[in-house]
């Protein structure tokens, strides 16, 4: 099945996304594995200099770059001798931690040649999941582009664990990109592009040059990862899709060839564009909606997916029909209808057990089943993202 093209008209909407992404303020570029570490021969000294270059030559044309850059725990894999990448979650950390001193490194003298400053910004999950530290780091990233400082940010896997951990970078750097509001994603892998089919089984397979991000048939394309990155194709149309929420755009492209990144910067993306065509969420959804963790979920009857959907409404206790998971006020749950589809997400104004003495009632009865008269929302309407 074939992608829908990006819009249709005699003004084609990826033809207007190139020529915005050349006057494109504020990127957010995202480097592999593979690429960074030669697929595992260590790292690739020759094209991170390359890479540091094109960066740097986006800086002196007036644009803010942020750099999330992978390859701390294949250069630690390389570093410490082992066959290859582990498994177990301390053996990762101790190659995280042995890799992220080599790649650093590395990118420092990189951009110094050109006379640019790195910061090195490690987030987990928590980083982003709690409002407070979320706001932080927009600040700090913010104020690090303001002194022409390339951040150079990646996955903080020297103390991460299995429940906090983003996954991937590819995800990290959509996350990155709706924090700091970029115009531009871009993900540079080992490949030219997303391909219909899997190019390993089917070399001739065509490359979908440009889709929307929502498309759902990207899905059937998209591949899994390789022997050194979490991320594959599927992880990046998973990106392209939540940087999309901050109505940037997203680029997949082979990173091993010289001047893609001018190349996009004068309008040219030869590979695959993934073009958003949402409005951009306003700061507060856009945090919501970049939850990869919620603490429970509710199950909303018809009427209530109807009120949600269709009349951009607040979901109120007597559309709930069950509660699970345990969670306070304030944070973020999930709203499913009957069958288990995700309908929205937002922040609960009662915990888990409230909601469930409240749930299936009418708001005017909050006050006397809870011995107090709270919000008569469950979510209300401002503090709700749609799916």
């Amino acid at each position: 099945m074939s992608p829908e093209p990006a819009a249709a008209g005699s003004e084609d909407r990826s033809a207007s996304v190139r020529r915005a992404l050349a006057g494109a303020r504020r990127w957010v570029v995202k480097i592999g594995s593979a690429l960074l570490t030669g697929d595992g021969r260590g790292l690739d000294g020759a094209g991170i200099a390359r890479w540091a270059g094109e960066l740097a030559a986006l800086r002196r044309a007036g644009a803010e770059v942020v750099l999330v850059s992978s390859g701390a725990v294949a250069e630690g894999v390389v570093r410490l001798g082992l066959a290859r990448r582990p498994e177990s979650i301390h053996e990762l950390q101790a190659a995280a931690a042995v890799g992220q001193m080599g790649l650093i490194q590395a990118w420092e003298t990189a951009f110094a040649r050109h006379g640019l400053h790195t910061a090195l910004v490690l987030l987990t999950h928590d980083d982003l999941a709690d409002r407070a530290r979320y706001l932080n780091a927009r600040s700090t990233l913010r104020t690090l582009l303001g002194h022409g400082v390339v951040p150079v940010v990646n996955e903080n896997d020297t103390v991460a664990t299995e429940e906090i951990r983003f996954g991937d970078n590819d995800t990290l750097a959509a996350l990155v990109t709706n924090l700091v509001e970029a115009d531009a994603l871009v993900l540079l892998t080992d490949q030219d592009g997303l391909r219909e089919r899997d190019p390993r089984q089917d070399p001739s397979a065509p490359r979908v040059d440009a889709a929307r991000a929502g498309d759902p048939a990207l899905d059937a394309m998209a591949g899994t990862g390789g022997r050194l990155g979490r991320g594959g194709m599927a992880t990046k149309v998973r990106a392209a899709r939540l940087a999309a929420r901050s109505g940037a755009s997203t680029c997949i492209l082979d990173g091993r060839r010289a001047g893609i990144l001018a190349a996009v910067a004068e309008g040219t993306v030869d590979g695959t564009l993934l073009v958003a065509e949402e409005a951009r969420l306003a700061a507060r959804k856009r945090w919501i909606a970049g939850q990869l963790q919620t603490r429970g979920t509710l199950v909303i009857d018809a009427g209530a997916v109807e009120v949600l959907r269709e009349r951009g409404r607040s979901l109120l206790p007597v559309g709930v029909r069950a509660v699970h998971g345990r969670f306070a006020r304030g944070e973020v749950v999930v709203c499913v209808d009957e069958a288990g589809r995700e309908i929205a997400r937002g922040l609960v104004n009662y915990s888990s057990e409230e909601t469930e003495r409240i749930r299936g009632q009418a708001s005017g009865r909050i006050g006397e089943l809870l011995g107090y008269a709270g919000e008569p929302e469950l979510i209300h309407r401002d503090d709700l993202v749609l799916a």
